[in-house]
């Protein structure tokens, strides 16, 4: 097709010059035949590469020419074919899996009948007496539980920052009850439940930190008192039982048995030297105030103590129990009885604590007991010692604790006279003074 200009030259006699129009024709069928020797190619490359990864064609041009392999590597080419390998391989991908044989015959579940085999139950024998078989008079272990059981006490405390609990023995049926003094130590409320499920308030009408013991009083008049044996003719061997509350009023009434493993043992707890009778009978906290019963049913010891309670090792101890010998706390009972103390507990006439940490750093003061209080009736009152007034020494030991206090008069008795050394106002004192009957527990 020719533009305007071509036509007007044509009609003025100018014959037209298609030179340049032929060799832009010949440009055009040169790149058409370029571009389909190059579709080509690539039509030729896209098939090679379709055989290469979906029939497994490889190619390979060398010296020898063209080698085409189908379904194996170039370099495998002169190597058989693994037929056989191949045939097993197919045959065990194609096998089916074998089908499952069902049984002939289906079990049916069992179906509950109304009658069934019956348990061969037959009479028991009677229990056998539990008892010592060459001791005269001697109680079966079943016996010593029935006779004791209704004089033993549970004892519940409410204190300033908690709950205490333990054990307690009838003393007599008018109402009085012997149990470990640390039991009802700064008790603001003692309650007494008694095995028929009575409970009672009880008060305190005293105790010996010393001995460990305390007397309660219960507004009563038909109690079962307990019977009281000879803790002098014990050796080591006899058999015993202890009846108490382990860990707490919820296992009330358990009984465990054992023997005496040792009699006059001298232990120290607190600074206080204690003679105690040693039993592998099972002791445990709540057992404290319990009693020790021989095999007649008599009560001889009054439990206190299982070593790891107050042993400093780290080790499980089991089967050491102490209790307190009863003949060696017939006196001090008496005594807490008629007059809620023990005559000849000496006392300097104070109350004081352990003055702590920081307060010794804060006011820069040693350490000590510092007094809280004093009693006006005593000969350390007369001397001047007044509150606040710090105890450092001892006679010739030094005081850093109220339990160094406890300890180093311990050794002394009522109306001995002792040196005390006394820090007040940045300066030390020397003051003697004469102790006193420790008419409370709380007077040290």
């Amino acid at each position: 097709m020719r533009d305007q200009d071509s036509w007007n030259s044509q009609e003025n006699g100018v014959e037209p010059d298609y030179s340049g129009y032929y060799a832009a024709e010949k440009r055009k069928k040169k790149h058409t035949g370029l571009l389909v020797v190059l579709t080509l190619l690539a039509l030729l490359t896209g098939a090679a590469s379709w055989a290469v990864n979906v029939l497994g064609v490889q190619v390979d041009v060398g010296q020898g020419g063209l080698v085409v392999a189908i379904g194996r590597t170039v370099q495998d080419t002169e190597a058989e074919p693994p037929v056989q390998e191949a045939a097993e391989n197919t045959s065990m991908m194609e096998t089916e899996p074998p089908a499952v044989q069902t049984p002939e015959e289906t079990l049916d579940p069992v179906q509950p009948t109304e009658t069934g085999p019956d348990l061969n139950t037959q009479p028991s024998p009677a229990s056998v007496e539990n008892r010592p078989s060459d001791a005269e008079n001697a109680l079966s272990l079943q016996e010593i539980y029935e006779k004791v059981i209704p004089s033993v006490a549970s004892i519940s405390c409410v204190l300033p920052n908690g709950t205490a609990s333990g054990t307690g023995i009838v003393m007599s049926a008018d109402g009085y009850i012997i149990t470990n003094y640390h039991v009802i130590e700064d008790a603001q409320f003692i309650n007494v439940l008694l095995e028929d499920d009575v409970s009672y308030q009880a008060a305190l009408v005293g105790g010996d930190e010393t001995s460990d013991l305390a007397v309660l009083k219960v507004e009563a008049t038909d109690l079962t008192a307990a019977e009281f044996g000879d803790s002098d003719a014990l050796r080591v061997g006899d058999m015993v039982v202890a009846i108490g509350d382990p860990l707490g009023a919820e296992l009330r009434g358990t009984m465990t048995d054992g023997i005496v493993s040792a009699i006059n043992r001298d232990l120290s707890l607190n600074g206080r030297q204690m003679t105690l009778i040693q039993t592998n009978a099972a002791l445990n906290s709540g057992n404290s105030g319990g009693p020790l019963i021989n095999c007649y049913g008599q009560v001889i010891g009054i439990n206190t103590m299982k070593m790891s309670s107050y042993s400093s090792t780290s080790a499980t101890v089991e089967g050491l129990g102490f209790a307190i010998p009863i003949n060696a706390a017939e006196p001090i009972l008496e005594e807490l009885i008629e007059q809620g103390y023990v005559s000849g507990r000496p006392a300097i006439g104070i109350t004081g604590q352990t003055l702590d940490l920081r307060a010794q750093f804060f006011y820069r003061m040693p350490s000590g007991v510092v007094i809280t209080s004093i009693d006006e009736t005593s000969d350390a009152y007369a001397k001047g010692l007044a509150a606040d007034d710090i105890i450092v020494g001892f006679n010739q030991t030094e005081i850093s604790s109220l339990e160094d206090l406890v300890r180093a008069k311990g050794d002394c008795l009522a109306g001995d006279t002792v040196s005390l050394t006394i820090y007040r106002g940045g300066k030390y004192y020397k003051v003697d003074v004469v102790l006193m009957d420790q008419v409370s527990p709380d007077i040290y």
